[in-house]
């Protein structure tokens, strides 16, 4: 416990420090992040027998250096990509297709349909979500929406688990996560709904949205966080371990503490551009 107290301290430490920094900062953290949670995700399916092509994984996340470095890059080319982000999107996707139907064909049977298939669920899994943790801190107010992200995800977990461990009786996914229980849940959505309302309330005049909107958004995260944090493990259970990684003492890998920011970063950023802008 003393060793998961101190990791935790150290990343809260250090995130407060990157998002100081600004936008830049946040999406140079986010593609390293997002690199090291492929590595990690791909290993994991490896031990349970696939065979993940690794390096598309990370070509893959090289548009989260682009996001990150856009303020830097020449105008022209910024207008350019923001005015065809479909047709680029679309044409990089395809490619994808084809280079992993490729791979499929003419490795002599080492890459199965199955491989080719897991790693595109890498790169939309881990490159894909991770992505709204930059796209939202980019956006106007950016630099305290993407706080919701960070709120929505470590209140529910952090509720969860001391709820759970204090009244937690009713298990919900055994299976998945034994130590999981309907009481947990149940706290870990009361406390995201009660930390967005205690910012929405600071921060209400400046961004100009109802506080009932925080509470929708903390019942949303309340909710899909958890499904985040259940969903990294029923891949563990699949592959038969415990951690993805070992690079946070106490924690685990990335995607150990990352899953539920993954499910919650597009949640915020959706909810936000669909009933925040112009409340």
């Amino acid at each position: 416990m003393k060793t998961r107290v101190i990791s935790a301290a150290v990343a809260i430490a250090l995130l407060l420090v990157i998002a100081y920094l600004g936008s830049i900062a946040i999406g140079l953290a986010i593609f390293l992040l997002a690199m090291a949670a492929t590595y990690e995700f791909y290993r994991a399916l490896e031990r349970g027998g696939s065979k993940p092509i690794y390096f598309l994984g990370y070509i893959a996340c090289l548009p989260l250096l682009y996001l990150a470095l856009e303020g830097l890059l020449p105008t022209q080319l910024t207008d350019y990509v923001e005015k065809n982000c479909l047709l680029i999107a679309a044409t990089g996707f395809f490619v994808l297709l084809v280079v992993l139907f490729c791979f499929s064909m003419f490795s002599d049977g080492k890459y199965k349909i199955a491989d080719i298939s897991i790693t595109l669920f890498g790169i939309l899994y881990i490159a894909f979500l991770f992505s709204f943790v930059t796209l939202t801190r980019k956006m106007e107010n950016g630099n305290l929406y993407v706080w919701l992200i960070f709120i929505g995800a470590s209140a529910t977990d952090t509720f969860a688990f001391f709820t759970g461990i204090t009244i937690g009786k009713t298990k919900i996914i055994p299976r998945i996560s034994p130590k999981k229980s309907l009481e947990g849940c149940i706290g870990g959505v009361i406390g995201a709904v009660l930390a967005m309302l205690a910012f929405g309330s600071i921060f209400m005049p400046q961004l100009g949205t109802s506080l009932i909107h925080f509470a929708i958004l903390g019942l949303l995260c309340g909710v899909i966080s958890q499904i985040g944090d259940w969903s990294a493990s029923s891949v563990k259970r699949a592959v038969g371990i415990k951690d993805y990684g070992n690079i946070m003492p106490g924690h685990g890998g990335v995607l150990d503490r990352l899953d539920s920011i993954l499910f919650v970063a597009p949640t915020v950023y959706f909810y936000i551009n669909l009933f925040f802008q112009g409340v």
